[in-house]
């Protein structure tokens, strides 16, 4: 599998996603702050990959802290939650597993735990988390490539493969799944701009694979969808409201309009713990708002008139009515979303 992230004696060991697909480096980050540094600039994205590089920060504070207690350290481990917390406000997933991290060092600091021993957990803790994702995306590609065609093409927008998690892969996870399953699956990945996510990262991740892959601007979809050449359409997502509205990157909510008004079916795949029963509808799912410059910009050349204003928001979120399916490794929900969630979060 694609080495998105890695602990080591030094630091997380991260590839730097903004030099794929033409050169592989990787940035090794050696504190918190350097692991929120690479959030917020994108040497890692994918908000599976995001929570587990945040639970690794929280064990790297930890690390190199001087504190002698869990008592002692809790007013920094709660400077270190908030920094890793800031880094990005859409994906749900950075904010789960700052919470899981948030409850075990509450029972270690009602336990007088020593600082040996709240670093021993939390990297404990953190590499549970990394194992988990990887399982979750496996069986969830399972559950996934079931509903794939046996053959033809599937559409995806921006990177929801093993550089968005841990390995594997959500979206692209299901559509690995459906070729080893025998599928025939063409992949159609759009650009999608302005990050390139699409262009530069799925197209890599899939050739690697051996996985036939073509790209498309993002304006092409429709044209291609008339002309029957795709048969379904599979996306990740950032966060999942209660009633299956949910937020992904910008331009999903175009693909999903053309997808219904083609017939073609549009499904969502991400972990539960993408999904934030907390959050009531689509509509209050904060959206993040990312620098100019990724518009102006591309390859360090400017492409834009100097002074134009800019808009960057880096999701939207598409309507749950628009959903065929939302496909976790619990299993696969449908419509009505409010029910179908409730009732799998209460199965546990």
């Amino acid at each position: 599998m694609i080495p998105t992230l890695a602990w080591t004696p030094e630091g997380v060991r991260f590839i730097d996603q903004t030099k794929l697909p033409l050169e592989t480096e990787y940035v090794l980050a050696t504190d918190y702050e350097q692991v929120a540094d690479v959030i917020v600039t994108m040497v890692v994205r994918g908000a599976p990959a995001i929570g587990v590089s945040a639970a690794y920060g929280v064990a790297l504070g930890a690390n190199r802290s001087k504190a002698e207690s869990a008592e002692r350290f809790a007013p920094e481990f709660e400077r270190i939650c908030a920094r890793l917390a800031g880094t990005r406000p859409t994906a749900v997933n950075l904010f789960w597993a700052i919470d899981r991290m948030k409850a075990l060092f509450a029972k270690l600091r009602a336990d007088g735990a020593t600082m040996e021993q709240v670093r021993e957990k939390f990297l404990a803790e953190a590499h549970a988390m990394y194992e988990e994702d990887i399982a979750a995306c496996k069986t969830m590609g399972a559950f996934g490539g079931e509903l794939l065609p046996e053959e033809g093409g599937v559409l995806t927008h921006c990177n929801a493969g093993a550089l968005a998690t841990c390995g594997y892969g959500t979206a692209l996870g299901v559509i690995r799944a459906a070729v080893e399953q025998g599928k025939r699956i063409h992949v159609y990945a759009d650009e999608t701009r302005p990050f390139l996510q699409g262009a530069r990262l799925t197209a890599w991740e899939l050739m690697e694979d051996g996985i036939d892959t073509t790209v498309i601007c993002d304006n092409m979809a429709a044209s291609l969808m008339k002309a029957g050449k795709i048969k379904t359409v599979v996306v990740g997502a950032d966060r999942i409201a209660a009633n299956g509205d949910f937020a992904n990157k910008i331009g999903t909510y175009n693909v999903a309009i053309l997808a219904k008004e083609h017939g073609i079916p549009f499904y969502c795949a991400a972990p539960w713990s993408t999904i934030d029963t907390a959050t009531p509808t689509g509509d209050a799912i904060p959206i993040e708002e990312r620098s100019a410059r990724e518009v102006t910009h591309h390859g360090g050349k400017q492409l834009t008139p100097h002074g134009v204003g800019i808009c960057n928001p880096a999701f939207d979120v598409t309507p749950a009515k628009y959903v065929t399916a939302i496909i976790t490794e619990r299993g696969v929900l449908r419509a009505p979303y409010t029910e179908s969630l409730k009732e799998m979060e209460l199965a546990g």
